[in-house]
């Protein structure tokens, strides 16, 4: 037995004795940290709480009954968690393991359980990575720094050893059969080192200015190839950090030569689900945040990877291939076309792959992304075939996105045996409540389990993971983070994961995405604006009811509140309705415009078709039709960000209620664009704004305190009048100094060099996780993909 913070053990024992008399008077058995709060609270208007003990309470995440023990799980810190169970009389601890812990969770969905029924337990933890694990919370997502000091160190222990590495890793650079870097003049590592030096000393006498081609004969009789540099500055620098890192070792140097090495010139993206396209895609099920993202990243993508290709060079343009589902039934979008170049680049292009059933016959139509499982198999197969011929090659580096795209390119990296990257821009298990416990009750429409099972797969098999914000990595101090949530859970009757992933694996990195700054810029900047856009813009905002819009504004002269989402439950659109409809105070101050999918149940997706029906149902019950204006169209982007400009002409606000978002594009758009944003605490808005100075937090689950806060606002801007100009300014420079699209992209690249080179350069994955990966795929995965039948 132990006593858990003997400091102040009477304290907490008079705490979590008063809340577990609350819990076990009650029928249900399974207990929040929201519930755990609630007792609390009720417990400090009755006795003192001192901040230990509050503290203590704060970390407890979740508690079972089962009579006369209540199980306890308390995140003492991000990704740390300890399990006990406390005896309700004596109120005295034992430590459990997650094991144990999860087999009570799962009891209490299924009583009928017993000690000796076996289930499949998922542990990762035996076989991972031969290297250290990052040690402190405000590390987690600065994977490559740690990676890169710890391997940089092991390997530069052995000099010659390093040596004949970094000789072997420069001599397989080459591009289409060009040799780049080194050639065979340069038979073995020794040589390396003098012939850098022999360089060096001949470099010393041309001119700064000088290019390759004024340098190349002398340059190829030392062993050297085109990738060192455009100019002889250039090339001596680079020369210079290699003989530094010989020399000296150093972590950054390492970094800064891997950066300029040629070794992303073709570059896969997955993206099955959805309508992926450039035009009439916007509104379709399936389809929003993540085609911007990609597309934009594309952009940013192509411009760094041409650049740093020029500054050592040569001149070769970089190949970027979206790979894609092709729909022959797309009706106006262009997913039935199989090749479609990407707009605003030069060489990209949308590559689509089609979905075959068991015969092999193109399913013809859209399937959601809760039901795709089936396919993905063989769909990667042939986007293998497709994307090798359309490169001529193998990519070098494959960036998987959402969970269908990850498991594909998990899929394509193995037999590829190419650089992955994992994004995954939202993971569903952390949007449903209790999604992994009652998984079975969600299968018909989710399969859940599918898709949870290929969440990990690609978590694990992936050679560093993306997140966009740390509150997606690790959440914070009063909610877990997306991938925090893998790393222990239970699906009753199916398995239960004791190590599913670890926030302290270095395999993870924040790169923070931004907003198209050739379309969303601020309001103030008039010689940029479009006003030709306007009359379109006040039809949208101010024209009478149709097909596609229901309410009309009897006072136009009103502020605006202005969201803009997809309508799924998730994004909680009705939710900002019904706060508005219930607060006769706010809808005196401003008026509410929300864009949203349809407005008719057209929808193919039952989730929308829902939330069509809710939209309608607040609107009349409320009488909102004078106050709201309910827009069911897809606007083109420019529209989209002379709109929030529009709106910030006229002193209104953008709000962002969701339940919870992983990052928050329209957040960042918004932001850049002039417009004060309210945005959810819950996700990566938290961390994006800065609460009173670039924006403001709101809590979704508290509607009252929501509305008193843009009450307030609203107030504040009335009483005074420059107050609204600084919330609008201090968006904006958060935006442009933390959230662009240039960072995004030289750290990614860049981080695709330093993986891709420690991949080569050792057994970052070891045999034996590759192996437990391959069973678990065949044995678990497949199976729950089998039994997914198409609707």
């Amino acid at each position: 037995m132990i006593v858990v913070n003997n400091n102040n053990n009477k304290e907490q024992q008079q705490a979590l004795s008063f809340i577990f008399r609350s819990f076990t008077s009650e029928s249900k058995k399974f207990f929040l940290r929201s519930d755990i709060s609630y007792q609390f609270e009720q417990f400090c208007e009755q006795y003192d709480c001192t901040k230990p003990v509050a503290n203590f309470i704060a970390g407890i995440q979740e508690a079972v009954v089962v009579e006369p023990w209540v199980y306890l799980l308390i995140r003492v810190g991000a990704g740390r968690w300890e399990y006990y169970r406390y005896h309700t009389e004596t109120i005295e601890a034992e430590t459990i393991d997650a094991s144990k812990f999860l087999q009570i969770k799962e009891r209490m969905v299924n009583p009928a359980l017993q000690d000796d029924d076996w289930v499949l337990e998922v542990d990762f933890a035996p076989c991972q990575r031969d290297i250290p694990k990052l040690k402190e919370q405000h590390s987690i997502g600065r994977g490559v720094e740690f990676l890169n000091r710890h391997l940089s160190n092991r390997l530069f222990t052995d000099a010659k050893q390093s040596e004949i590495l970094l000789f072997d890793f420069l001599h397989q650079h080459q591009y289409e059969g060009q040799t780049l870097m080194l050639n065979n003049r340069i038979k073995e590592a020794s040589q390396l080192i003098i012939a850098l030096r022999e360089a060096e000393d001949y470099l010393s006498s041309q001119a700064a200015d000088a290019s390759w081609q004024d340098i190349a004969d002398k340059m190829q009789e030392m062993g050297f190839e085109p990738g060192w540099g455009r100019t002889v500055e250039r090339v001596n620098d680079t020369i210079n950090l290699l003989i530094d890192i010989l020399e000296a070792p150093d972590a950054n140097n390492l970094e800064q030569f891997l950066a300029r090495i040629p070794m992303n010139f073709k570059l896969a993206i997955i993206s099955p689900h959805g309508f992926f396209g450039q035009a009439n895609v916007f509104g379709l099920p399936d389809t929003g945040g993540q085609v911007v993202y990609i597309l934009d990243q594309v952009k940013a993508l192509e411009i760094e990877m041409s650049e740093r290709l020029y500054e050592q060079g040569l001149d070769i343009e970089p190949k970027i291939i979206v790979i894609t589902r092709l729909i022959p039934e797309a009706g106006k979008t262009t997913c039935n076309q199989k090749v479609e170049p990407i707009i605003g680049t030069k060489n990209a292009k949308i590559l689509r792959v089609p979905f075959r059933d068991a015969q092999g016959k193109v399913i013809p139509y859209w399937i959601s992304r809760f039901w795709i499982w089936p396919y993905l198999e063989s769909f990667a197969v042939e986007v293998e075939k497709e994307l090798v011929a359309e490169l001529h090659g193998s990519p070098d580096f494959i960036i998987g996105n959402y969970s269908d795209g990850n498991l594909v390119a998990s899929l394509l990296s193995q037999k590829l045996g190419v650089t992955q990257c994992t994004i995954a821009h939202a993971l569903e298990k952390a949007k449903y409540l209790y999604s992994d416990l009652y998984w079975k009750a969600n299968e018909e429409q989710y399969h859940f389990s599918t898709q949870f099972t290929a969440d990990l797969l690609a978590m694990n098999s992936a050679d560093f993971i993306i997140s966009s914000s740390y509150q997606e990595i690790a959440g914070n101090g009063n909610s877990i983070g997306q991938y925090e949530s893998h790393s222990s859970f239970t699906m009753p009757g199916l398995y239960r994961v004791t190590n599913g992933i670890d926030v302290y694996d270095p395999k993870f990195n924040i790169v923070s995405p931004g907003a198209d700054e050739s379309i969303y810029f601020a309001s103030k900047e008039t010689e940029r604006r479009l006003p030709e856009l306007h009359p379109e813009i006040e039809t949208i905002i101010y024209g009478k009811p149709s097909d596609e819009s229901r309410g009309e504004f009897a006072n136009p002269d009103k502020p605006i509140i202005f969201t803009m989402a997809r309508l799924d439950r998730i994004k909680n659109l009705t939710g900002l309705v019904e706060w508005y409809a219930r607060s006769p105070e706010l809808q005196a101050k401003a008026n509410l415009l929300v864009i949203a999918g349809h407005i008719h149940s057209e929808s193919t997706d039952d989730e929308e078709r829902e939330q069509i029906a809710k939209m309608h149902e607040l609107m009349s019950q409320y009488g909102l039709d004078d106050k709201v204006r309910w827009v069911g169209k897809h606007l083109d982007k420019p529209v989209v960000g002379e709109l929030y400009r529009y709106i910030a002409d006229k002193k209104g606000i953008f709000v962002q209620p969701a339940v919870f978002e992983a990052f928050g594009l329209t957040v960042i758009e918004a932001m850049a664009s002039g417009l004060p944003t309210f945005a959810t605490c819950y996700g990566g808005p938290l961390e994006i704004i800065e609460d009173g100075i670039s924006g403001f937090h709101i809590k979704p689950d508290y509607a009252e305190e929501t509305t008193t806060k843009l009450i307030e606002f609203f107030d504040r801007c009335k009483n005074e009048p420059d107050y609204w100009e600084t919330i609008s300014d201090g968006g904006i420079e958060r935006v442009q100094t933390s959230y662009n699209w240039r960072l995004y992209a030289k750290r990614l690249i860049t981080l695709s060099r330093v993986y891709g080179f420690w991949k080569y350069a050792t057994n970052l994955e070891s045999a034996s996780k590759r192996r437990y990966l391959e069973m678990f795929y065949g044995l678990m995965y497949r199976p729950l993909a089998a039994k997914v039948q198409d609707r």
